[in-house]
């Protein structure tokens, strides 16, 4: 049971980059085969919105997930995968605000700017959209090595992100909060897991 256990963390490591593309584009792939066949639901738009928006927050709550289990389970190769995942999170929320702003506002800036006053949901995924693009820009090594320190700090952001898309999520669905609640124990739970090993580390 060991070995096999032991065997399939090693194909884990060996495949771990090709597997984050596939199942990040996995979502995006069903969505236009979906569309391209007629599968949506009876509201395209929204369906389609609900996805793309669902999939972000997933891959960023897994893209945050990356260092608490290298530091506390050991799987170093979590790490190769981090800032692929936070990227493919900015991938799905700009196609996520595409949809909102061109296909079900018609991208009417009179509409939108409407929509981002009286919708509360709106606002705050405005803002966590925002904070992504910031984070998927600098993402690279040259602003690594242009920030220095200050990278760090901007990049601790992602959990801030990460919360306004959960805040997000519960004010869009308003009634059944089972599920946007779930996402934010676990962001929670990450952000928790971050801090305990600091303060062991002091």
């Amino acid at each position: 049971m060991k070995q096999a256990w032991l065997g399939l963390i090693g194909l884990l490591e060996r495949h771990i980059r090709l597997l984050a593309h596939v199942g990040a584009l996995l979502p995006l792939a069903l969505l236009v085969f979906d569309a391209l066949l007629g599968n949506l639901t009876v509201n395209p738009i929204q369906d389609a919105t609900l996805r793309t928006g669902k999939a972000a927050l997933v891959l960023l709550i897994l893209s945050l997930a990356c260092t608490p289990v290298s530091k506390w389970l050991g799987f170093r190769a979590a790490l190769k995968v981090r800032r692929a995942l936070g990227l493919y999170a900015f991938l799905y929320a700009s196609i996520h605000f595409f949809i909102f702003a061109v296909l079900d506002y018609g991208l009417n800036l009179e509409y939108l700017a409407r929509a981002l006053l009286e919708k509360r949901f709106a606002l705050a995924g405005l803002a966590a959209g925002l904070l992504l693009l910031a984070l998927a820009v600098t993402s690279f090594k040259y602003w690594q090595r242009r920030l220095g320190k200050n990278w760090k700090r901007l990049h601790r952001l992602a959990y801030l992100a990460g919360l306004l898309a959960v805040v997000h999520y519960a004010w869009l669905v308003k009634s059944d909060l089972r599920e946007p609640l779930a996402w934010g124990a676990g962001l929670a739970v990450l952000l928790a897991a971050r801090l305990v090993k600091r303060r062991l580390l002091y």
